[in-house]
């Protein structure tokens, strides 16, 4: 069992938690998000690890608004359909959106399966912990609405217009009355 080594990040939408093992970065959570620091042991310890520093720069990039190059090296944890979900959202263009439904079917197809439920595809996006360089922000709802989002919707709106996505037809959903 390896003990995480984990780096904060100040970024222009809050602070960043930046994890990562012998392998790869494990993780990247926004301060205060759903799931924050998922997977996490207590004996994590603050300290310098090349992955970090490469994930920093890759960041600084990201944020000042230019395409970046070549991911950092990257360690998935999750399960099986998880990590496939994960591996597709790595394939959605910078820029660019899809839907929970597409990605649904894109997966059913990998799988040789007639069907993939977008709820269960959405359950798998919103527990990425390697939030921006997996892109879970360009994930968006039938119809254009910005839901999903551990980070919280204006993160994600952020995130999108940072790349240039077009964002006219996205929207933030009523929440529904109280019963």
């Amino acid at each position: 069992r390896r003990v995480a080594v984990t780096k904060r990040y100040e970024s222009p939408l809050g602070e960043i938690l930046l994890a990562a093992d012998g392998d790869g970065l494990t993780g990247l959570w926004f301060r205060g998000q759903h799931y924050f620091a998922a997977g996490l042991d207590d004996d994590r310890e603050a300290g310098r690890l090349p992955v970090l520093e490469e994930a920093c720069r890759w960041l600084d990039c990201y944020f000042d608004g230019r395409r970046p190059e070549a991911l950092p090296p990257i360690h998935l944890i999750g399960t099986a359909f998880q990590k496939a979900v994960w591996e597709l959202l790595l394939e959605i263009p910078y820029g660019t959106t899809t839907t929970y439904g597409a990605l649904a079917a894109k997966l059913a197809l990998q799988m040789g399966r007639p069907h993939v439920s977008a709820q269960a595809v959405g359950g798998a996006v919103g527990r990425n912990r390697i939030s921006i360089l997996v892109p879970c922000h360009r994930v968006v709802g039938a119809g254009g609405s910005l839901v999903g989002y551990a980070g919280g919707v204006q993160r994600k709106l952020k995130l999108l217009e940072l790349e240039g996505a077009e964002t006219g037809r996205l929207f933030v959903p009523k929440k529904r009355p109280a019963l």
